[in-house]
């Protein structure tokens, strides 16, 4: 299997592409998982509406200073075309009600910049989130999402153990969801792009990971 990017693939540089393990590599892509309402969850689209409404939520103040890709629309529709390309994540687009709600990527943790701070396993699936609706912002409606697609994500992939979470360690808003919805803290990492605080919900006890 090779390992070398695609234009498109390129933009997207979180995703570690040497060394890595052939039973990392072997893995497919994030799951798709299905949401019970009022949630609904699908694959985000790199033209057209769903990329305006993301490159408009990714411009937003109460999202760029997190997440630090307040790009033009033209480089975040490459973003998304890489992600639908590859194998390593996946952007979707999420619906509350029938209204757009948040912008949620899911990505292969063990292929990711993150997984030289934990002892990753395969099918370990990271979390990104960014609620589009500030008026929605600290109302709980987030760790709700959260929640749904935690339980989503273990449902469609059984080889599935834990869902990871980086947020900004700045971002208390989000550090608080994440303990009031029992992910388990392992600590702040430095990461190439951000310091983050490292949390993981595991399927089992059993699955909690430790700090490298």
């Amino acid at each position: 299997m090779t390992n070398v990017p695609s234009a498109v693939e390129a933009e997207y540089s979180r995703e570690i592409r040497e060394g890595l393990d052939p039973a990392v590599l072997e893995v497919g892509p994030p799951p798709i998982p299905e949401l019970a309402g009022p949630w609904r969850m699908r694959l985000a689209q790199a033209e057209g509406a769903d990329l305006d409404l993301i490159h408009g939520w990714m411009n937003a103040p109460h999202v760029a200073p997190y997440w630090d890709q307040a790009w033009p629309r033209e480089r975040w529709a490459r973003a998304l075309a890489g992600q639908l390309a590859g194998t390593y994540s996946r952007p979707f687009v999420v619906d509350l009600d029938g209204e757009p709600f948040a912008y949620v990527e899911l990505y292969r943790a063990a292929r990711d910049v993150v997984a030289a701070h934990y002892d990753a396993r395969p099918h370990d699936v990271g979390y990104h989130v960014a609620i589009g609706d500030k008026d929605r912002v600290g109302k709980g409606i987030g760790g709700q999402l959260f929640k749904a697609v935690i339980d989503g994500v273990f449902a469609a992939e059984a080889e599935c153990a834990r869902i990871v979470s980086e947020p900004d360690a700045r971002n208390e808003a989000a550090r608080r969801m994440d303990v009031k919805l029992g992910l388990h803290f392992l600590g702040e990492v430095d990461l190439p792009h951000k310091r983050a605080a490292l949390f993981v919900y595991p399927r089992t006890t059993a699955d909690v990971p430790t700090l490298v």
